[in-house]
């Protein structure tokens, strides 16, 4: 996470980045082209299934302040401005889709050696507003992340997470869904040489009384591919195989089996993404 205990959504986020990212069961690409003066334009698309949804993305970044515009074929238009180092520590960050008069929003990020504090709000007569922090170093932390909606005066969302780290170990312990699911994450690093680590995740739900548990691996075959492979107690296994074929372009093949029931056809998702 970096100097300080980051913000809120860093907790347990390389668990789950070895467990779920890159993972996929559709066939996706995207191109990105650059222009002379900074602007970068990405064209994305996924079929999903027999529908295909596509998107195109804008990012000029100026001095201190990014701006991000994606379209997409719902003809929703995205917008997000990024102004870091207004302040020390600080970033602030306007959003807003169109047609949707009610996704405004403006977020204030602080970063600090002890601390890492977000707070957002929704630019409406009721809004919503959300509140995280996180309190401690690099080795403990403990955050909250709350939100409360003016309109019904509810808390309607109230989460809490702890985290420990060591140069070579990451665990952290969560309760989400309003204090419904707890969450305990595990990331082991065994060699940094071939990028080799362990992960693990166990759910509980109270109200269900329902465990899932999953568990994973990544290791680097060279400097430009990958594997990374996982399992959960339902008896799905899923695994990956990446290659960056030249400089921040990739190739990602997955599939996923059904251990349970190996008459099943496997699931096989493939994802292009080129970059000059």
């Amino acid at each position: 996470m970096g100097k300080g205990p980051g913000l809120y959504p860093d907790i347990g986020k390389k668990a789950r980045d070895l467990l779920y990212k890159d993972y996929q069961n559709d066939h996706k690409f995207s191109i990105t082209t650059y222009t002379s003066n900074g602007l970068s334009i990405t064209s994305s698309g996924a079929k999903k299934g027999e529908a295909f949804l596509a998107d195109v993305s804008t990012k000029l970044a100026h001095k201190n302040i990014t701006t991000d515009v994606k379209v997409d074929t719902n003809s929703k238009l995205l917008t997000t401005i990024t102004i870091d180092e207004a302040a020390p520590g600080l970033k602030t960050i306007f959003s807003f889709i169109v047609p949707d008069q009610r996704s405004g929003k403006v977020e204030l990020q602080y970063l600090h050696e002890y601390a890492g504090i977000s707070t957002s709000i929704g630019l409406t007569s009721s809004p919503v507003v959300n509140f995280s922090g996180v309190a401690g170093n690099n080795t403990v932390a403990v955050g909250t992340d709350v939100s409360f909606d003016t309109a019904s005066g509810d808390l309607v969302k109230y989460n809490a997470a702890l985290s420990f780290s060591t140069p070579d170990l990451i665990a952290s312990l969560t309760l989400n869904d309003k204090a419904d699911t707890l969450t305990a994450s595990y990331y082991h690093t065994v060699s940094q040489l071939t990028n080799t680590a362990v992960g693990a995740e166990f759910s509980h739900g109270f109200s269900s009384n329902e465990n899932y548990l999953t568990i994973g691996t990544q290791h680097s075959l060279d400097p430009l591919t990958s594997v990374k492979a996982r399992v959960n107690n339902a008896g799905i296994a899923s695994a990956l195989l990446q290659h960056e074929w030249r400089p921040k372009s990739l190739f990602t093949i997955s599939g996923e089996v059904d251990t349970r029931a190996i008459e099943k056809s496997a699931k096989v998702g493939l994802a292009l993404a080129l970059k000059p």
